[in-house]
């Protein structure tokens, strides 16, 4: 196994962030698929089997709540069809996104939209429960979406929806070149990271408590690809990735991060913790 070198860690102050009172962030699991530790990361074994994560976060905001990704919707096992056969893995379905925010008694209203890291089946196919839910998505993304192969199911799941387009601002934001404030007050900052689909983004998240979170997208699948410093098997990023060198950058700077922030690849179901599950009190409580 070949470690990728070891980046100079982040030691310039961490940006500015005014998070508002009342500001909070919730875990919505969805379901899970199984893969191997050797297909996720370089010197994984086959006798190590992974529950990748299909999750969901409610970022609840006074200016209006987001959740980043869609999960597993209530047509999986159809979009699932949709993927090529080799790509296809067992899985197990929890309840929506949907559901578990009718569950709770959560007012949809509140919800400003559903912003993707990026467009694959597994972080869109909840779409298909949050009609009237706006998409936010940069130029770069739609375009990938729009055309893709792997766009499939999110063109599917999509329609109906509006999508809502943002752009960035060339106000480098972490050694990222550029950035997206989402309310203006640096609790929620988008970063164009790219190479595993050419929109792909970077999620960095301020609470109350000073705590900070960097929600990764598929920059690797594992925390194993952030602690070790080891990157997709070639042949899995051949596959899934559309730009290695991109990738690769971005990702020795979220390594540079590692102990700065609590860092969330989408898949790794370990990472979320201590992010907790949305509870009735939570959900009606805001709103008071």
């Amino acid at each position: 196994m070949s470690s990728l070198p070891a980046p100079t860690p982040w030691n310039q102050p961490l940006p500015e962030a005014h998070p508002p009172a009342g500001m909070a962030l919730y875990h919505l699991p969805t379901g899970t698929y199984e893969t191997r530790a050797a297909l996720a990361v370089r010197g994984g074994s086959f006798r190590d089997k992974r529950r990748f994560a299909a999750s969901v976060v409610l970022i609840q905001h006074p200016d209006g709540d987001l959740l980043i990704d869609a999960g597993f919707g209530d047509d999986v096992a159809d979009h699932i069809a949709m993927l090529p056969r080799m790509v296809r893995a067992p899985y197990r379905q929890g309840r929506t996104v949907g559901e578990q925010l009718d569950a709770v008694g959560y007012d949809r209203e509140r919800l400003q939209g559903v912003l993707l890291t990026h467009s694959h089946w597994d972080h869109a196919s909840g779409l298909d429960g949050l009609r009237g839910t706006p998409i936010l998505l940069n130029a770069d993304e739609r375009d990938y979406a729009a055309a893709d192969p792997d766009g499939k199911v999110f063109r599917s799941v999509s329609q109906g929806h509006e999508v809502r387009e943002y752009g960035f601002d060339n106000r480098p934001y972490l050694g990222f070149t550029s950035s997206y404030d989402v309310y203006g007050d640096g609790s929620v900052v988008v970063a164009l990271a790219g190479g595993h689909t050419t929109g792909s983004v970077i999620i960095f998240v301020t609470v109350p408590s000073g705590r900070r979170y960097a929600f990764i997208g598929d920059l690797t699948w594992q925390i194993d690809g952030i602690r070790r410093r080891v990157e997709r098997p070639w042949l899995l990023s051949t596959l899934a990735d559309s730009n290695r060198n991109q990738l690769r950058e971005a990702l020795l700077r979220v390594i540079a991060l590692d102990g700065l922030m609590q860092i969330v690849p989408a898949h790794d179901l370990g990472s979320y913790d201590g992010i907790p599950l949305l509870t009735h009190e939570a959900a009606t409580g805001y709103a008071s």
